[in-house]
């Protein structure tokens, strides 16, 4: 299928869906040039070269997923339905998290500026789901014992530790029972006027 819009942009589309792919260290900036249909000097017009196209294409992935996430996190609805719909929410669970799947690419962690956009792009999420379960313990809705930047992390490990699981299986499943898991844990956490 041809490719529309700039030939930046282009590359960053490539870019990214080649990092989800391969990940950063098997991404050559040949394969970028052939899958985003572009010329050989494009990518150092437009970039300072492979680390600062695949920080951009990685800003723009990293923009999508907070993206979906505010939208669940945000919703309607108590602090428990908008994490159980950020939990629940469709993934390619198989493919694993585009954000996620980069911190296993050494390369990324050797780079400040790759393993910044990684980290900002946690802290960012976590901080969205801090507010939520702190929305949560603030409403009397879970209870008062709740750390909520400790609640936070532990659903974040759940969705990356899903996808690390589901992955190592070929199978959705182990993802789904994690999810199912944390569910049970949250609900346990409500206090029983809210349940």
């Amino acid at each position: 299928m041809p490719r529309t819009g700039s030939t930046r942009d282009q590359l960053i589309e490539s870019t990214r869906e080649l990092l989800w792919e391969r990940g950063y260290a098997a991404t050559s900036p040949r394969a970028i040039l052939d899958r985003a249909g572009a010329g050989q000097g494009s990518m150092y017009h437009h970039f300072a070269g492979k680390e600062d196209l695949a920080a951009a294409a990685m800003r723009s992935t990293a923009q999508q997923l907070l993206g979906r996430a505010e939208a669940d996190l945000t919703s309607d609805g108590s602090a428990f339905e908008r994490v159980k719909a950020y939990l629940l929410r469709q993934r390619e669970v198989l493919r694993g998290c585009p954000v996620g799947r980069m911190t296993g690419d050494a390369e990324v962690l050797e780079s400040a500026v790759l393993q910044d956009v990684v980290a900002t792009t946690f802290d960012q999420l976590r901080a969205h789901i801090v507010a939520v379960i702190r929305d949560g313990v603030n409403n009397d809705e879970f209870s008062r014992g709740v750390q909520p930047a400790d609640l936070a992390d532990t659903v974040l490990a759940v969705v990356q530790g899903g996808y690390v699981l589901a992955r190592a299986a070929g199978d959705p499943a182990p993802f789904d029972r994690a999810v199912r898991g944390a569910l049970a844990m949250l609900e346990h956490l409500r206090r029983k006027d809210n349940r």
